[in-house]
């Protein structure tokens, strides 16, 4: 079966999405390929939006009319402007979004735009006529014709995860990574790597003793991300604040091995400003302690008032549930 298309965009997840509804909304008739349209929208590792860097950029995509200030703004629960006695330029939007309501305003946003069409399936091969995309071949005996094609793969295409000596091949956790476009890639001429994302832990909350732990609370008046939202309804949660001890610092030590950044499954450059509590050990081990932010998963996680977010990206959080 055979479909034609201007655009064909490859893989549901933020950058997707976003080229998806922008190629839609200049009026070209697009289809956006995803494994499964309920994924679209599932925030992967901790649930937040923007911080010193990022926050800037999700500024700039709402400037071109694009999702994601709009659906952070309608799923956030925590939101604070970072470095709000600096100036402007060095100020950083930030929320810790609820996990379900992302997904969900996501969800819809892609789902009521005009020119866009989900197409639920694995890209398993392109083809290529005189040096351009011609088609893209989908699972299911698929073929969708276009002019182009925009390939937002992420952690899919050949998927591995590591959780401390185990690895597992996957796109995310319980999903299936994605194998016959990396084929396609390679006989094309492109170089494959994989790039390191890092996951946070999460945690029962029921098991967190949190009159012991210092909170911090939202901004009084959030800031929204989008220009086009006059203001924020979700109630405004806390956030807990620990910190580790000497004896955390020991037990790291002991199994710095069984961590896939030290024992060689993992090779490259980790990142600057979010490192794991391992680096934090190894790289600024004089210090006694680190801080730990405890997040949310959603405002409605156990337990659903005593979660957290944290505006600085150098700690290191974790996830509640």
């Amino acid at each position: 079966m055979t479909n034609h298309y201007d655009v064909v965009v490859v893989g549901g997840g933020h950058a997707g999405c976003e080229a998806a509804s922008a190629a839609a909304r200049a009026g070209a008739r697009t289809a956006l390929v995803t494994l499964r349209f309920d994924t679209i929208g599932v925030m992967s590792c901790n649930p937040a939006i923007g911080g010193l860097g990022k926050g800037h950029l999700v500024r700039e995509i709402d400037a071109m009319d694009g999702l994601m200030g709009r659906v952070a703004d309608a799923a956030g629960i925590q939101f604070r402007l970072l470095n709000r006695r600096k100036g402007p330029a060095v100020r950083g939007p930030r929320t810790q979004a609820d996990r379900k309501l992302y997904r969900l305003a996501m969800q819809a946003a892609i789902g009521g735009q005009v020119n866009l069409d989900v197409v639920e399936g694995e890209v398993l091969d392109l083809e290529i006529e005189d040096g351009r995309v011609a088609a893209v071949l989908v699972s299911g005996d698929r073929r969708l014709a276009c002019g182009a094609v925009v390939l937002t793969t992420g952690t899919f295409l050949r998927g591995l995860i590591h959780i401390g000596e185990k690895k597992i091949v996957a796109g995310r956790m319980n999903e299936q990574a994605s194998h016959g476009l990396s084929a396609t890639m390679a006989r094309a001429g492109f170089k494959l790597g994989r790039l390191k994302t890092g996951t946070p832990p999460r945690l029962d909350g029921r098991t967190i003793d949190w009159a012991s732990l210092e909170s911090q609370a939202a901004d009084e008046d959030p800031v929204p991300f989008s220009l086009m939202t006059d203001s924020i309804a979700n109630p405004q949660i806390h956030c807990g604040i620990t910190r580790t001890m000497p004896a955390t610092h020991e037990l790291i030590r002991l199994n710095l091995m069984r961590s896939a950044m030290y024992s060689g499954s993992i090779e490259g450059v980790g990142p600057r400003y979010c490192p794991s509590i391992e680096d934090k050990i190894v790289k600024f081990g004089d210090r006694e302690g680190h801080q730990i932010f405890l997040e949310p998963e959603g405002s409605t996680t156990t337990p659903s008032i005593r979660t957290a977010s944290r505006p600085r990206c150098r700690k290191t959080c974790s996830s509640i549930s």
